[in-house]
């Protein structure tokens, strides 16, 4: 009788084995490491979300973290996937200059890389680029203040105020190039006034793309040069920004009264500034689809992993320092109150709920 009960245990201890064996790497499917920045912004919850499903519905394991704008907890989650015996590796960085070693070490371990909508510097070990056309973005900001303000025809002159991106991200002096390469001939012919003299990158950053940073900066600036005249157009290189500069304009009657909002460019169609749009407040934003470019960098993945060549459709623009890295630049629009339903509803990025 000991002997038969010694001889179940050993299959069910078997049995077990076999089964934990079998789940390591989930039966067999190929493992996809996503690092995103943070869930403070809803565009890297949606890229995340969006890349995740599309993976996991192509056969994938995917292990998606966030690193909320930690670049030491971004390395840490990054060094665990490689760990773990991730296969492929999909990076939106915190600061793209401080992931070397990182990608050396995913290297030794034969793992591909793919650097999603902010370029990783500074390494050869980074196989693609998934991005926006990140000067095109700029353009497009800056290009609508210059029709709203009607510029071309002469009117002005104008105040303006600049602010810019994170200077540890190297999409935030593409969004600014862009920009600033309309604006730039008005502000030389002074038909563009900026009353507070900041234009220059350095000085009109905003690190980490926050929010309340800019809407501090605003504060400064209203209370040191507009207590006698107002600003009459902002360029803002994102919605979380805008939102605190609309904050700060509120706070000393901007949008009441007689005293106008000034116009206010924005980036990634987030909730709260297209509804901000609709209420008259926020006046345009740049719609990047998270879903386009998450299927971009799942097919650069599936490309990678089967040892193919992925598309792109630029191999000059993005010099990470150490190599050009081939990209796939997918197309921004421009959105305000004329067409934010044909671009945002129409197209089943949102509801019309969702915008109530």
């Amino acid at each position: 009788m000991k002997r038969i009960v010694k001889f179940v245990t050993a299959l069910i201890t078997l049995a077990l084995i076999v089964s934990v064996a079998s789940c390591g790497k989930n039966s067999g499917k190929k493992i996809v490491g996503i690092a995103m920045p943070t869930q403070s912004s809803q565009r890297w919850i949606q890229d995340g979300g969006n890349m995740k499903k599309i993976l996991e519905d192509r056969g994938y394991q995917v292990d998606l973290q966030y690193a909320e704008d930690s670049i030491d907890a971004q390395v840490a989650q990054l060094e665990n996937m490689i760990t773990k015996g991730a296969d492929c590796l999909v990076i939106a960085s915190i600061d793209g200059e401080t992931l070397t070693n990182t990608l050396q070490k995913a290297a030794d371990a034969k793992i591909p890389v793919i650097a999603y909508d902010r370029l990783i510097r500074n390494s050869e070990h980074v196989s693609y680029y998934a991005t926006f056309d990140n000067f095109l973005v700029g353009v497009q900001q800056g290009g609508y203040i210059v029709d709203k303000l009607g510029l071309a025809d002469g009117k002005g002159p104008f105040n303006i105020e600049i602010f810019a991106g994170s200077p540890d991200d190297n999409n935030a002096y593409f969004f600014f190039n862009g920009a600033m390469s309309k604006l730039q001939p008005y502000i030389d012919s002074k038909m563009l006034v900026v009353k507070s003299g900041q234009i220059e990158f350095d000085k009109v950053a905003t690190l980490r793309w926050d929010g309340a940073t800019a809407q501090q900066r605003m504060d400064n600036i209203l209370t040191a040069h507009y207590t006698s005249s107002n600003v009459d157009a902002i360029l803002s290189p994102y919605d979380g920004i805008s939102i605190g500069i609309l904050s700060s304009l509120k706070s000393v009657g901007y949008g009441s009264g007689s005293k106008k909002l000034p116009i206010v460019t924005g980036q990634d169609a987030e909730l709260p500034s297209v509804k901000s749009m609709i209420a008259g407040e926020q006046t345009q934003t740049v719609f990047k689809d998270t879903r386009t470019l998450a299927k971009r960098a799942a097919d650069m993945v599936d490309s990678v992993l089967k040892g193919e060549d992925a598309e792109v459709n630029d191999t000059k623009t993005y010099d990470n320092g150490i190599k050009v890295v081939p990209s796939y630049l997918e197309s921004p629009v421009s959105v305000d109150i004329n067409n934010y339903k044909e671009a945002l509803i129409d197209t089943g990025y949102y509801t019309e709920d969702q915008l109530k």
